[in-house]
């Protein structure tokens, strides 16, 4: 490619590209030639002049260039289509194509980039300023795939302004409806799209909740932070005893009720608007009427930089300490973090030190992660950010 714009690694900087991370810090450039418009694909040099690869730049981010290809090969202009499509074979062989994460960002070599499908509508997140510059692409290969309903553009999250990307949201094509339905683990979902969280759902825990289907029958389960009723109504399905879902979202409450209604599951399960931090703290007074063996504890993602991240250990290790201090022996505790500031060391010796200061014995019973559509790359520990354990108290 000619005229292109170079930029050249410190020796430093080597060490880490070994693993085979492809974020290069703004600390690792030779200069950040801040006129140099964000998004901007460059060639990235290595000390000894060789092509390390080609990635986008933003000169006001930390990450100063996510890599979108290594070695001297250029790009293929229609990259972006030729990766979605890379993307979608991998769910097919996977056997999770219609409901499911179809592109996970780095792991599918399309950094930034989010999409989740609902079938044939597309909710896309984008989270870099090159992936920005690309959205056109983004949706026409998504309408050359896919022939869709609708795709979306969600991009409300927070590391937007990271990047010195606005907030907004808009339908890019056809017509967004007022609500989707997915079909997961055999149970059914409306979905209310303007109020969802996130996307609207959450594919990454697909696979734990399949995974405590024999561990939910004849238990007293009670489900925090239950959303849309996912953990709850596949408690319910699997022959507990009795399942509360508690959300502080009114809207998620309400069609949770939905949810379980359409599944014929309306008279097993109970839910309350309610904040997850108070129903522990009433469950650990002993001031509920009926006592769980069985706590979820699901919560949002509340270590969003490595500044909260003190703070997130601690919220995190009073629920777990309050959920343990409240359960019967022989009781069963699933627990999740999705944030990737918390790696699987950290989240499991948080565990064990809430545990610990009980006084009572915890033993770890699985230990898991994301679901299958949203790889892992080894080398970046931050593709790695959803954490699942199931703790039994003995």
């Amino acid at each position: 490619m000619t005229n292109e714009i170079i930029l050249n690694l410190k020796k430093t900087a080597m060490r880490r590209r070994e693993s085979g991370h492809l974020w290069i810090f703004s600390n690792e450039l030779e200069n950040i030639d801040t006129s140099i418009s964000a998004g901007t694909i460059c060639r990235i040099l290595r000390p000894d002049g060789g092509t390390e690869g080609r990635g986008f730049f933003n000169p006001r981010s930390l990450i100063a260039v996510r890599l979108l290809q290594k070695g001297k090969t250029p790009l293929n202009p229609d990259f972006i289509e030729e990766r979605i499509s890379t993307a979608l074979s991998y769910r097919r062989q996977a056997g999770i194509e219609k409901y499911c994460r179809l592109v996970f960002s780095e792991s599918d070599n399309l950094p930034g980039l989010i999409i989740d499908r609902y079938g044939d509508v597309f909710i896309v997140e984008i989270l870099c300023a090159g992936m920005e510059q690309l959205k056109d692409k983004i949706t026409s290969a998504i309408v050359k795939l896919f022939r869709p309903r609708a795709v979306h553009y969600r991009n409300t999250s927070r590391f937007r302004e990271l990047e010195g990307l606005e907030i907004y949201e808009e339908t890019e094509y056809g017509s967004l409806p007022d609500e989707i339905s997915i079909e997961e683990n055999g149970l059914n979902y409306i979905i209310p799209i303007p109020d969802a969280q996130k996307t609207g759902w959450y594919y990454d825990q697909r696979e734990n909740r399949a995974f405590l289907e024999p561990y939910f029958t004849g238990r007293r389960v009670l489900d925090l932070h239950t959303y849309l009723g996912g953990f709850a109504l596949t408690a319910a399905r699997s022959g507990a005893a009795q399942v509360w879902g508690v959300d502080s979202s009114a809207k998620a409450i309400e069609y949770a009720e939905k949810n379980a209604l359409m599944n014929g599951l309306a008279d097993r399960v109970i839910f309350q608007k309610a904040k997850a931090e108070h129903m522990l703290e009433a469950l650990e007074a002993g001031l509920l009427p009926e006592k769980p063996d069985f706590i979820l504890l699901d919560p949002p993602n509340i270590v969003y930089n490595k500044k909260c991240l003190s703070q997130g250990i601690k919220m995190l290790s009073k629920m777990v300490y309050q959920a343990v201090t409240a359960l019967p022996q022989g009781g069963l505790l699933a627990v999740s973090t999705c944030s990737n500031h918390i790696t699987r060391e950290l989240f499991t010796e948080s565990l064990a030190k809430a545990a610990g200061k009980t006084g009572r014995t915890v033993s770890l019973m699985e230990l898991r992660g994301q679901a299958k559509d949203h790889p892992v790359i080894l080398g970046m520990p931050e593709t790695e950010y959803l954490h699942f354990a199931l703790l039994r108290i003995m």
